[in-house]
């Protein structure tokens, strides 16, 4: 389901739509103006569930990368907005951008950054609200980069006490994982519990 927005949202609003089950999308990279995204069925990673392919599973006993968390926000952001081949469009705008660099700043969002060699070769984004991560979007620009990279935000939020990552469509990329698509009812649900407590640290 799609609802009207404008590019005119506040960090604080953007952290009360995330509490109410809406998350923002632009049509285009260059079109400034956002709507709100409510799916009748929701992406979850289960964190309890999380499976790690075999051969991924080698990869990372080998620690390939330099994972960092929260050193290139703004780099994985604009890297995430690319234009690439495998995805020519993207939905990632300059009112985007900046808003979540805002949320950056409050400590709401959040990025897991693979290097090699001084260079930012993958990663990821999202977003925390009390035990809940909601992921926004990933890129990789070395083999296996991105998916190391959602084995060690995994493992993060295991570790500090989260009971939802949020990944709002399932992919074939992600169903490897474990992702489930589940109804807007159910989400809610899982939502509110998510919710109970206070902000949990992250990283």
């Amino acid at each position: 389901m799609r609802h009207g927005a404008d590019h005119r949202i506040t960090p604080d609003l953007l952290l009360r739509a995330y509490a109410s089950g809406l998350f923002p999308m632009a049509d285009s990279a260059d079109d400034p103006d956002l709507f709100w995204v409510e799916p009748e069925l929701r992406g979850v990673l289960p964190l309890d569930a999380f499976h790690i392919p075999r051969r991924l599973a080698r990869t990372v006993r080998q620690a390939p990368f330099e994972i960092r968390f929260n050193t290139a926000f703004d780099q994985v952001v604009a890297a995430c907005a690319e234009s690439v081949e495998n995805r020519p469009s993207t939905w990632i705008n300059s009112t985007i951008t900046e808003l979540y660099g805002k949320l950056h700043r409050l400590n709401h969002a959040h990025s897991v950054e693979a290097w090699l060699d001084g260079e930012l070769v993958g990663g990821l984004y999202g977003v925390s609200l009390r035990r809940a991560f909601f992921g926004e979007s990933m890129f990789s620009r070395a083999t296996d980069a991105s998916k190391i990279c959602l084995v060690h935000l995994v493992e993060k939020l295991r570790k500090r006490g989260f009971v939802l990552l949020d990944t709002q469509f399932t992919t074939e990329h992600l169903k490897r994982f474990g992702a489930i698509d589940i109804p807007r009812d159910d989400y809610s649900g899982m939502l509110a519990e998510a919710l109970e407590g206070r902000d949990l640290p992250f990283p």
